[in-house]
C-alpha cells in the first residue's frame, strides 16, 4: 500500500462515526470486497500516529460483544487532512492512469 493510503482509508472510514479498531478493519474489508487486508501490525501504529497528529481522538467504550474497546473518532483537523489526502490521491491516480494509457486522450 502506498505511503499515506492507510491513513486516508482509516480517516474516510471514521467519517461514518466512532469505531474500534476491529470495526475499522471489518469496514475496509467489506467495502473493498476483501481486496484490501489490513493487519493489526499496520492498523494500530497508524491509529496511534494519527492520534498524535490530532487527526483522531480515542476513548474507551464497550463493544457490541460487551468487551472493552478503544473507540476512535475523527476530529475537525482529521476531516481537513482527509480532504488533503483525497486530493493527493486523485492527482496521483490521474497521473498513473496516464502512464498506463487508461485515461482517454484529451481528458
Amino acid at each position: 500500500m502506498l505511503q499515506g493510503t492507510l491513513d486516508m482509508l482509516i480517516l474516510k472510514t471514521l467519517t461514518l462515526g466512532p469505531m474500534h479498531g476491529y470495526a475499522i478493519v471489518r469496514r475496509i474489508h467489506q467495502v473493498t470486497e476483501d481486496v484490501l487486508q489490513i493487519e493489526e501490525g499496520s492498523l494500530y501504529p497508524a491509529l496511534h500516529r494519527m492520534q498524535r497528529r490530532g487527526w483522531i481522538e480515542a476513548e474507551w467504550g464497550t463493544s457490541e460483544n460487551n468487551r472493552r474497546a478503544k473507540y476512535y473518532r475523527l476530529t475537525s483537523v482529521g476531516r481537513r487532512q482527509l480532504q488533503t489526502e483525497v486530493s493527493i490521491w486523485e492527482r496521483l491516480s490521474r497521473a498513473t492512469e496516464k502512464v498506463l494509457g487508461l485515461e482517454p486522450d484529451g481528458a
